[in-house]
């Protein structure tokens, strides 16, 4: 469905965020017959609901003006598993969503990058990558700017989340999966519906797919799809301090500002993105461009302190394999990680798994900071505290660490309910270091 398809017909736009605004305002000028916003404000982020928005589609609240309409328009927020979209599909609506209506018409021109870990700096690299060697494209999705908000290109590069993937009907023409496991479930309905909703980016016949090939379980959903898979020796991999391109030696992995072996894989994938579009990765001073790259705010981001800690703020990993991830960026070193945050009913045995032998301290912090410090009991290297609040976490964790490590805020799990959002909880995590510096 395009947007094109919508004149004549009427519209019910779910969600009135950033998302919903676009939708709103890009739908109105191909003149459906009638045009709604439906703000079910407990479920997404909503903005104010002035004119010119309020203008061309009247705000309602209420499900007979989503199932009276002819096309449902969600936004990422509304979950798949939300009462009205189940009752809805049974009805026979029709549900789409701005990035499925944007593919339509965008996806021969478009790199498409998702992954349960890795997304956001994969899609980051290929865009910044594709500048460096001369081909401009612009950069939008999950966290960017909203698809139905972006400028005309030649090229684009997305990130786009599982709730994104979700409702599309087209590929992109490179379609880029960086990690697999599992993550969202409450919001897909269970590990196998959510496996589905992100890997619908590669169902509808895109020209390239480029996947993490050493991901065990993204190997297994896709199966024998054709596919470029990056991490074996016969494509773009690391080995002996360096990049390779098959046996050709690329540029040393000192060239790579970003810490830990994910990271690594996810310079692969960018890489093989750009030879699929014709970009030799040769053929420019990759190396400098790579140097080039800044850390992604909230990513394993260190914070200077004088005591000669390294903090890092990692408040985007929301879940045990993004914490384990960050873990094993900074082995070697003395690590204390903090964990904890919204309750999910996440299982943290493969966190247990991951840290049967390592040493390593380990606060939580509310609410499922006590949880999941319970399922680390009686491994032999790993300590465990518990601290009320993330201040009191980073105070403690300072008497703790010794001189020369990191203290890692990782905390598997997601930032709602104490904080307003993951920013918010990386603002507090860095007044907290600033309140407890000696």
């Amino acid at each position: 469905m395009r947007l094109a398809d919508l004149r004549g017909r009427s519209v019910a736009v779910w969600g009135t965020g950033r998302e919903g605004r676009a939708a709103v305002l890009a739908i109105a000028r191909h003149e459906p017959s009638s045009l709604v916003a439906v703000d079910d404000s407990g479920n997404f982020l909503s903005l104010p609901w002035e004119p010119p928005l309020s203008e061309l589609a009247p705000l309602r609240g209420d499900f007979d003006s989503l199932a009276s309409a002819d096309v449902v328009v969600r936004s990422p927020g509304v979950a798949q598993t939300h009462p009205w979209v189940v009752e809805l599909r049974a009805r026979g609506v029709s549900i789409t969503s701005g990035t499925a209506l944007w593919m339509a018409e965008h996806a021969e021109r478009t790199v498409g990058v998702t992954g349960s870990k890795g997304k956001s700096t994969t899609s980051s690299l290929i865009s910044h990558l594709l500048t460096a060697a001369g081909r401009p494209n612009v950069y939008g999705g999950n966290i960017g700017v909203a698809v139905l908000d972006l400028p005309e290109s030649d090229l684009y590069v997305l990130e786009l989340s599982s709730y994104q993937c979700s409702d599309l009907t087209d590929s992109p023409r490179v379609a880029v999966v960086t990690s697999l496991f599992p993550e969202h479930l409450d919001a897909h309905g269970g590990e196998r519906e959510y496996y589905r909703d992100k890997l619908n980016l590669i169902a509808h016949d895109p020209e390239t797919v480029v996947v993490n090939g050493l991901d065990e379980r993204l190997t297994v959903e896709i199966g024998s799809q054709a596919a470029i898979r990056v991490g074996l020796s016969d494509s773009f991999h690391v080995r002996d301090g360096a990049f390779y391109r098959k046996d050709e030696r690329l540029f040393d992995r000192s060239a790579l500002p970003l810490v830990g072996k994910h990271n690594e894989r996810n310079l692969c994938v960018a890489l093989a993105v750009l030879e699929s579009l014709g970009v030799d990765p040769r053929g420019f001073d990759v190396a400098a461009a790579v140097g080039s790259f800044s850390a992604l705010p909230h990513r394993l981001a260190e914070i200077e302190d004088p005591s000669g800690l390294t903090f890092v703020d990692d408040t985007l990993a929301t879940s045990p394999y993004a914490s384990m991830h960050a873990i094993d960026a900074y082995e070697g070193r003395p690590l204390t990680v903090i964990v904890g945050g919204a309750d999910r009913g996440l299982d943290y045995t493969p966190l247990r798994d991951h840290l049967a032998a390592r040493e390593i301290t380990v606060i939580g912090v509310p609410d499922s900071g006590p949880r999941i410090v319970e399922a680390l009991k009686g491994l032999p290297g790993v300590r465990t505290e518990l601290a009320e609040d993330l201040e009191a976490a980073v105070r403690l964790a300072r008497s703790l660490t010794p001189s020369g490590g990191a203290v890692l805020l990782s905390p598997a799990a997601p930032s709602y309910g104490r904080f307003r959002n993951f920013e918010h909880r990386s603002e507090a995590f860095a007044a907290a270091i600033k309140a407890t510096s000696p």
